[in-house]
């Protein structure tokens, strides 16, 4: 490598360090540093740009070299995986389908990991490899040792291994489920996930140590992601926070098959609502809605020929619908369908939104053990309000 490639590598590094700084994340001397020593460029050589609506490949042989270098080094998220086609083996017109995998917006990662707060030598699992970007620096953070990176995906542990060791990183890279398929009889000081989940693993609270640290996404179907920051209490009880951060991580795959299909349109009786189905669509709002929402409801959205708005939610446990359509004139109309009606939950949740000052996500407390998971809001009169994940 010449002395002006190794500049201009360094500089975009710098770069990219600085944006994460300006972006309001703590960003401690430790956590800067290892921003600036890992080459992310090395672990997305290959990643997707969307144009219309296909996914097209970009290597930095394609066209403008700067141009790809500078979008590497943007705080920002990197699609390289879509419907399980990674962008390095998709054809040069791309792909049209859904993002399965991707490489983090930088300043994300950083306001995760330095809520983990991990220091030398502890040892560090990280669920979700992905591009293994994530693990290059907490490699450096906690020591190569000392980390244990897993994925389902068989095809990014394989390429992230290599890669890994290319930058001078060797930590155990392993493929299977991130939630199930852990070493046997290991214990982790800190555990991070870069997928969202549902509910906590149980195995990674029994594999959490006392005193120990976990950051987990926590999503539903909804936009409004959270990310959860949990300690080990003595009595096994991990409790702790949701981060400021609203993040919609794709979801942990468990090689667990969809449960059911959305309906197209779904026939019963119909009402008015003051709800657009667009409020779905406010991470502020919809945070709080999943709380109120069965475990496994599945939202659907989409625009009529006529630019009207309309969300279908559908819970396959018992075959319940709900459609929520904007119309030219007048409130919204709900159709639902099934046993229950799924837009009520959601009415009530706003109404109690409202008449809790639509608090912050930071401001809510988190439960979990094996059995239970809770989330908590607290109002400034005492009152408390707890919801079951």
């Amino acid at each position: 490598m010449t002395r002006p490639e190794e500049q201009r590598l360094l500089d975009a590094r710098i770069s990219l360090t600085q944006q994460i700084d300006r972006s309001g994340v703590v960003l401690s001397s430790r956590l800067a540093g290892a921003f600036l020593n890992v080459p992310r460029h090395l672990f997305v050589p290959v990643f997707y740009r969307r144009e219309g609506d296909r996914f097209i490949p970009w290597r930095r042989t394609d066209g403008d070299a700067d141009e790809w270098l500078a979008a590497v080094y943007t705080d920002d998220s990197l699609i390289t995986e879509v419907d399980d086609i990674h962008a390095e083996d998709a054809p040069g017109g791309g792909v049209a389908g859904v993002p399965t995998s991707s490489s983090t917006a930088p300043g994300l990662m950083a306001d995760m990991l330095d809520a983990l707060d991990v220091h030398e030598q502890h040892e560090v699992l990280e669920a979700g490899t992905g591009t293994g970007y994530n693990a290059a620096v907490l490699s450096i953070l906690a020591g190569d040792r000392h980390v244990t990176t897993i994925d389902r995906t068989g095809n990014l542990t394989s390429k992230a291994g290599p890669r890994l060791n290319s930058a001078g990183f060797d930590p155990l890279v392993l493929h299977g489920d991130a939630a199930r398929d852990l070493p046997a009889g290991t214990v982790y000081d800190r555990i991070i996930a870069t997928a969202s989940v549902r509910r906590i693993p149980p195995a990674w609270l029994t594999r959490l140590r006392t005193g120990g640290i976990m950051v987990v996404p926590i999503k539903g179907t909804l936009a409004g992601g959270m990310v959860a920051r949990l300690t080990k209490l003595p009595d096994g009880t991990a409790a702790g926070h949701i981060l400021h951060t609203p993040a919609a991580f794709m979801p942990l795959r468990d090689g667990t098959p969809p449960s059911g299909e959305v309906p197209d349109a779904v026939t019963g009786p119909s009402r008015d609502t003051c709800l657009s189905g667009r409020s779905l669509d406010d991470w502020t709002f919809s945070f709080f809605a999943q709380l109120h929402l069965p475990p496994g409801l599945i939202r659907t959205y989409a625009r009529t020929a006529d630019a009207l708005h309309v969300t279908t939610l559908y819970d396959p446990a018992d075959g319940s619908a709900a459609q929520i359509a904007d119309l030219p004139e007048g409130p919204p109309r709900v159709t639902v369908d099934g046993p229950r009606d799924l837009w009520a939950p959601v009415e009530t949740a706003h109404r109690l939104w409202q008449v809790l000052n639509r608090p912050r996500r930071e401001w809510f407390t988190i439960e979990a053990t094996t059995n239970q998971q809770t989330v908590s809001y607290t109002a400034p009169d005492g009152r408390t309000q707890r919801w079951t994940l």
